[in-house]
């Protein structure tokens, strides 16, 4: 084993950082507890194996560029671009067990072969990435963790922005939506800080503009309904 395959499969195996998000929900039924149990397991990332040096050999397709999406919800968004972009690999991130069954089941009924999941903390899969391996990262309306002396829990750190910009290609973007304006606000300061993230805002309305074919979630539509605006940041990897 070389010193880069041993680095990488001790990033698949070190145990979880401390986790703040929900990882249980209703009880599944049968047949989402079968698709967990059968289904999952093919399409789950081994972690414990050394990450191959060109993701595109993940996926069943072929695919000539590979996305991340952490923290999928039901998956709204990450089947609509997979299968929008057959091109293109995505990697969807969901611990939550209700969220990653409706996935389950969306790829039961219509398979993707340009799609590899994980069911546990994003933070496992970015430290066991190559660098420079990722043509993109998407994280969509996070748990805000409003509670001000909760922020430390958000998902956009610095030691997470590192991850971030240690596993994608330069010029590759990394896309945020939330509709909590201090998180919003949180993101735009902490990529600032950090140097390695441009934010491509070219005017005020930017930021309110939804992203290119934008299906939408229910997170989001839940929050035009409570009266609360979305923004949608995108940085680019310098």
């Amino acid at each position: 084993m070389t010193a880069d395959s041993s680095e990488q499969q001790t990033r698949g195996s070190r145990a979880t950082e401390a986790f703040y998000g929900r990882r249980n929900g209703k009880p599944l039924r049968p047949h989402q507890r079968f698709l967990r149990e059968d289904l999952l397991p093919q399409l789950k990332l081994d972690l414990m194996s050394p990450a191959p040096q060109d993701l595109r050999t993940l996926f069943m397709a072929d695919v000539s560029k590979v996305r991340m999406e952490i923290g999928f919800g039901g998956g709204e968004h990450l089947v609509h671009e997979a299968t929008r972009k057959p091109e293109a690999g995505f990697i969807g991130v969901e611990p939550f067990v209700n969220g990653m069954a409706k996935m389950l089941g969306a790829q039961d009924a219509n398979p993707l072969p340009n799609l590899r999941l994980y069911d546990d903390d994003a933070t496992l899969v970015l430290d066991w990435l190559p660098d420079a391996s990722l043509d993109g990262i998407d994280l969509f309306y996070p748990d805000p963790w409003p509670k001000k002396k909760h922020w430390k829990r958000r998902f956009v750190s610095q030691k997470n922005l590192t991850r971030f910009a240690r596993v994608l290609k330069p010029g590759a973007l990394f896309r945020f939506a939330s509709d909590i304006d201090t998180y919003v606000n949180w993101t735009l300061q902490h990529c600032h800080d950090h140097g390695k993230f441009e934010w491509q805002a070219q005017s005020a309305a930017d930021w309110h503009t939804p992203y290119e074919a934008w299906p939408g979630t229910r997170y989001e539509a839940k929050a035009f309904r409570e009266g609360r605006q979305a923004a949608y940041l995108t940085f680019i990897r310098r």
